[in-house]
């Protein structure tokens, strides 16, 4: 991957990367809701990989919009 892009390029690819991420916290956030009573662990490992978007959503932030998340840090 030698492909160089400019800098409107990156920003668009950053933020198709955010709104898929942001697709897929919801996404398991309601796994998890639903399986919450009728299968714990798999409404655990809902639940990781929903927190694991929502990490994912706080460092894409951060590139976009510096400072967004550093009040609730």
């Amino acid at each position: 991957m030698t492909d160089v892009v400019d800098s409107d390029e990156l920003l668009r690819r950053i933020q198709r990367a955010r709104a898929c991420a942001v697709r897929e916290e919801r996404a398991w956030r309601t796994r998890s809701e639903e399986l919450g009573a009728t299968d714990p662990q798999g409404a655990r490992d809902a639940t990781v990989r929903r927190m694991s978007y929502e990490a994912v959503l706080r460092v894409l932030d951060e590139i976009l919009t510096p400072g967004k998340h550093a009040a609730e840090g």
